[in-house]
C-alpha cells in the first residue's frame, strides 16, 4: 500500500486551501519480478483546510488490480497552532487501512497507528517554497489478523514543496518518513515520495487547465513486501501520474 501525502502539513501557515486527485500509474510490477502481484493503479484525494487554530489535512489512496479495488489507505492529520508566528504547531494523526488477498477473496486490516507530538513549519514570502518538520510518539494498535501486539514507536517526518520555471511551470515536492518498527530488520522503516510536476495552467492560454503531468518515486527500505512476503530490502519504484487541482 501507498502513502502519498503531497503537501501533508507543509502549507499549515497559508490561508488558503486545497484538494486534488491523482492517478498513479505504478511501474513496480513490471520492472521488479518479486513484485508481480503489486497494484498498477493507485488513485489519492486529498484536502488540505486552514483555519483560525490550526489546519486539517487528509488523503486516501485506493488501489486497483484489474478486476477492481485492492486496497486502500487514509491517514488524517490536525495541527494547531502553539505559537504566534505560525511556525510551530501541535500535531496529531491517525493512520490506517486496508488490503485484500487474491487466493483467500477476504481483506486484511493493516496494523493502525495514533500519532502525537510537535511541527515546525516555514515557508518562503511568495509561499513558493515550504518545509516542514515534524517529530512524534507513535502508538501501534493490536491487529488480530497478522497476530501483531500493540507496541509504542516514534516517527521523524519532513515534507517539502518548491515550484520554479516560468510562471510556475513545475513542482517538486515530497515527504520522508522515519519511524521505528520492532518486527522488522534493523527496526527501522524509511520511506519517501519525492514527486515532480509540469504544471499545464502554467502555459499561457491555458490558466484554466489544473492539470499537472509528472512523476513519483517510492524510495522505501524494509517497507515494500514483495510476492514471497518479505519486506526486508530496498526499492526504488517510480510511477507515470497526473493531478487535477481544484484550489
Amino acid at each position: 500500500m501507498k502513502k502519498l501525502p503531497l503537501i501533508f502539513t507543509l502549507l499549515a501557515t497559508m490561508t488558503v486551501s486545497a484538494q486534488n486527485v491523482q492517478l498513479h500509474y505504478d511501474l513496480g510490477h513490471t520492472i521488479n519480478g518479486n513484485l508481480s502481484s503489486r497494484p498498477s493503479v493507485t488513485t489519492t484525494v486529498e484536502m488540505f483546510q486552514p483555519d483560525g487554530l490550526g489546519s486539517t489535512f487528509l488523503f486516501v489512496d485506493i488501489d486497483y488490480q484489474r478486476d477492481g479495488v485492492a486496497g486502500a489507505y487514509w491517514e488524517i492529520s490536525r495541527e494547531f497552532h502553539i505559537t504566534r508566528n505560525k511556525h510551530w504547531a501541535a500535531h496529531v494523526e491517525y493512520n490506517g487501512g486496508l488490503t485484500s488477498n487474491e487466493e483467500t477473496w477476504t481483506a486484511t486490516r493493516f496494523q493502525h497507528a495514533l500519532l502525537v507530538g510537535g511541527a515546525y513549519n516555514w515557508h518562503s514570502a511568495n509561499y513558493s517554497t515550504t518545509l516542514s518538520f515534524q517529530a512524534m510518539y507513535k502508538r501501534y494498535f493490536k491487529n488480530r489478523h497478522w497476530g501483531i501486539d500493540g507496541f509504542n514507536s516514534f516517527q521523524l517526518t519532513a515534507v517539502w514543496s518548491t515550484t520554479f520555471g516560468r510562471r510556475g511551470l513545475c513542482t517538486f515536492s515530497g515527504f520522508l518518513d522515519v519511524w521505528r518498527d520492532p518486527n522488522v530488520s534493523g527496526k527501522l522503516i524509511t520511506l519517501s515520495e519525492p514527486q515532480f510536476w509540469f504544471n499545464l495552467n502554467a502555459i499561457k492560454g491555458w490558466e484554466k487547465v489544473k492539470l499537472s503531468l509528472g512523476t513519483e518515486v517510492e524510495l522505501s527500505n524494509n517497507f515494500v513486501y514483495n510476492r514471497h512476503g518479505n519486506n526486508n530490502r530496498f526499492y526504488a519504484i517510480p510511477t507515470i501520474a497526473a493531478k487535477w487541482t481544484f484550489r
